[in-house]
């Protein structure tokens, strides 16, 4: 592994160079081994975060860092709720806030992620768009890679730019992570059911080519919390549309019997 370049330099100097307030505290680990926290912030000229301790600043060069844990914006759990629960409207000025304040600092992609959410649900896709690219346009890999990834789809399916989505789709399905190639998955369903007016054709092709397989295959404890319930929930409606009520009410069954905490259980 390569060894970390760290610097030490007085605090003065830095403060032209970094780009998030002061305040966000966490720790950053490097590849060899290193462990330095306190107050992080990102130096966007640099490429490199800033570790402020005791009057002292170490900054570690972003591609020597093997982990970075950052605490928990204030009002967080919050925030997501209100998402959650429909009432994103009272999160989009907060959350725009974290996405720009966290730029960087781990929480930008989830607050971008429910915030474009949170426009989704307000009818402004474009908006939804705009949040999400505004994170993807430093961090390539977001656009099909994690968790803020599926909102960027669901704005991308909204607006109708089908080619730029089944690009980022073919890329999510090959990445290696299991989490994205299931959302792209469901992302699947979603795009055959729209295409197809939501008849009953593309309700059987929806869950034949995305619902169903996310349902049965992504059953592992790493990932089934975080994609099932959208299945199970999208897969209901599917079997409802082709007259299939029983099997529906199974499917619903599930959904509120395993993750009944889930937002999709709730609807």
């Amino acid at each position: 592994m390569r060894r970390s370049l760290i610097m030490m330099f007085a605090a003065a100097s830095a403060i032209a160079a970094v780009a998030a307030p002061a305040g966000i505290t966490g720790t950053i680990t490097t590849e060899a081994g290193d462990t330095n926290k306190g107050v992080i912030r990102w130096s966007a000229r640099d490429k490199a975060y800033v570790v402020a301790k005791g009057g002292i600043e170490i900054q570690v060069k972003a591609t020597d860092v093997a982990e970075i844990d950052i605490a928990k914006p204030a009002g967080w759990d919050q925030l997501v709720a209100q998402v959650e629960k429909g009432q994103g409207a009272a999160a989009i000025a907060p959350l725009t806030k974290i996405v720009k304040e966290y730029a960087h600092l781990e929480w930008d992609r989830a607050a971008a992620r429910y915030l474009a959410e949170a426009h989704l649900a307000a009818g402004a896709p474009d908006k939804a768009l705009a949040a999400a690219k505004g994170v993807i346009d430093g961090e390539k890999s977001a656009a099909y890679k994690g968790e803020l990834a599926p909102a960027y789809w669901a704005a991308l399916l909204a607006l109708n730019r089908t080619s730029v989505l089944e690009d980022v789709l073919a890329k999510a399905a090959a990445s290696g992570d299991r989490y994205s190639s299931g959302a792209a998955l469901i992302m699947r369903g979603d795009m055959i059911f729209k295409a197809g007016n939501e008849s009953s054709d593309a309700a059987k092709k929806a869950l034949s080519d995305g619902y169903l397989r996310v349902v049965l295959l992504y059953t592992d404890a790493s990932v089934a919390a975080k994609l099932r319930p959208e299945a199970l929930y999208k897969a209901a409606k599917c079997f409802e549309k082709l007259g299939q009520s029983s099997r529906a009410d199974a499917f619903r069954t599930e959904l509120k019997k395993l993750y009944a905490a889930s937002p999709w259980a709730a609807k």
